[in-house]
């Protein structure tokens, strides 16, 4: 017997319950709601658009609502002037403004890199300007060019231009007005966001450099710039989404104007459905506009290869 209890088989080990499904969906299950809630209203408007861009839907002509098809497309490329004049400044606009906005940013972002004294005040001014929403923008700058208060009445008591001249009333200034003004508010978001990819670059790789004799320049060519690429095709193109969608400091500014000089195909979206309340219309030019952006951000994407090798 004493053998027998020697040779004894060990006990089993307790048998491993299965994991419950119910943990593991929990952080699914509590961020349901407040997704279901966005997809709601992200969804219904984009939905929406593309219903009414089928539609004649004019409240103030309720007979001639109805079924549309495609005709609203087909006018607004072939007889739609406006569309091809608003779709030519909104690019030109992008452009302009995305150009000088990284390049200031850039070179915003590589000053207030460096150690000085008053860095964090330096950080602070540059950056302040962003917190500013476009409306506000508008207002201090309506008020900079005011003809009888703004910049250019000390400029003609100074002797430069003469007095009573309103650079946003003069089709030959209003472009570079606007730009100025804009650049003021657009120039921090390239600043922030390359500032804080330049903090990450290793400065080992500097000082390799410098050991090699890499000029400033060299190093900024081969070494900045490589590390800041993703930073830079990231935040041109979040910024030309939002510059080509710019209405609130064009229409503060200028209206759209002098002589629709400066409406872009959104302020014209804009002036459609609010003032003229063609929504069916303004939602076709919208859904245009859509697929413009759709297909310049997936192409850029594509050249620019995004995610690759630095």
């Amino acid at each position: 017997m004493a053998h027998a209890a020697a040779v004894a088989k060990p006990p089993r080990p307790p048998r491993r319950r299965r994991a419950s499904a119910t943990p593991r969906r929990l952080p699914y299950l509590l961020i349901a709601p407040a997704a279901l809630l966005m997809l709601g209203f992200i969804a219904y408007p984009v939905i929406s658009v593309f219903y009414y861009s089928l539609q004649n839907y004019n409240p103030t002509k309720p007979w001639r609502n109805g079924f549309a098809g495609f005709d609203n497309f087909t006018h607004i490329f072939t007889e739609d002037p406006l569309f091809w004049d608003t779709l030519v400044f909104s690019t030109k606009w992008v452009v302009v403004e995305v150009g000088l906005q990284l390049l200031f940013g850039l070179a915003l972002a590589l000053i207030v890199n460096q150690t000085f004294v008053g860095r964090a005040l330096g950080r602070a001014l540059v950056f302040s300007p962003w917190a500013v929403s476009g409306v506000l923008t508008s207002a201090i700058w309506v008020l900079l060019y005011n003809s009888q208060t703004g910049i250019t009445r000390y400029l003609a008591d100074m002797g430069i231009g003469d007095y009573g001249v309103s650079w946003l009333s003069d089709t030959s200034t209003v472009f570079s007005a606007a730009v100025v003004a804009d650049l003021w508010r657009g120039v921090p978001f390239f600043a922030i966001l390359i500032l804080a990819d330049l903090q990450s670059v290793s400065k080992d790789l500097y000082e390799a450099a410098e050991v090699d004799g890499a000029s400033r320049f060299k190093q900024f060519l081969h070494i900045t710039l490589p590390h800041l690429k993703d930073a830079i095709i990231l935040s041109t193109l979040l910024r030309a989404v939002w510059e080509f969608n710019n209405v609130d400091l064009l229409y503060t500014l200028t209206g759209g104007g002098p002589a629709g000089v400066t409406t872009t195909l959104p302020l014209y979206i804009a002036n459609t459905s609010v003032d003229a309340h063609n929504f069916g219309y303004a939602s076709a030019l919208t859904t245009v506009a859509f697929v413009i952006l759709l297909f310049c951000s997936m192409v850029y994407l594509r050249l620019s290869k995004f995610g690759g090798e630095k």
